[in-house]
């Protein structure tokens, strides 16, 4: 069985790692290691601040190290919130606040074509001992639904709706979001390295 250290405290993502890798990989994170530094995302990239987090991280813990940096592009907003997704509106704003903000400044943009086009985009970096040993990416496209809809998921899942269908990320259940989300695609092009 390949181990893997997630560096997140994100019990969602964690989660969701395990559950697209499958019974192959045994899957950790931050969560019971306080004495990790926190690292700041100074990256203009999602790649780099994935680079960023996997790197500082595999200098602490003698690990095969994962880093993501995922986010949210809309076109409207020139592609914001993007690697500010997480604190679009603040450093410690909830889910509800940086969508709520998000809504806000799209019903702005109301008459633009394509005003509500959207994707979102996931990086991963793969880290040993400080060096990056490759980087994955997934992009899903979509639009921004008007009312958030759905329970499961995080983020801004009760508002996006992935191309071709009618429910958004939080009206999918896990197993139908690990199938298409962007997070999942790049966890399949990981898996399929570390398989190889």
């Amino acid at each position: 069985m390949r181990q893997l250290l997630l560096a997140t405290r994100n019990a969602h993502k964690t989660r969701e790692f395990a559950q697209i890798l499958g019974a192959e990989f045994e899957v950790r994170d931050l969560a019971n290691a306080p004495q990790s530094a926190p690292m700041e995302e100074t990256g203009l990239t999602f790649a780099e601040n994935a680079i960023l987090k996997a790197v500082a991280i595999s200098k602490q813990f003698p690990a095969l190290v994962v880093a993501d940096d995922s986010g949210l592009e809309v076109e409207a907003l020139r592609g914001a919130p993007g690697v500010y997704s997480a604190r679009y509106a603040g450093e410690r704003a909830s889910d509800a606040e940086n969508v709520a903000k998000l809504l806000a400044e799209l019903a702005r943009c109301e008459l633009e074509a394509g005003a509500r086009v959207a994707r979102f985009r996931c990086a991963l970096a793969l880290a040993r001992e400080g060096k990056i040993l490759g980087i994955f990416e997934g992009v899903v496209e979509g639009t921004i639904v008007h009312t958030p809809r759905g329970s499961a998921g995080f983020g801004y899942d009760p508002i996006f709706q992935p191309a071709g269908l009618s429910r958004t990320f939080a009206e999918l259940s896990p197993l139908e979001k690990n199938r298409i989300s962007h997070r999942a695609r790049a966890i399949q092009s990981l898996r399929a390295a570390l398989l190889a």
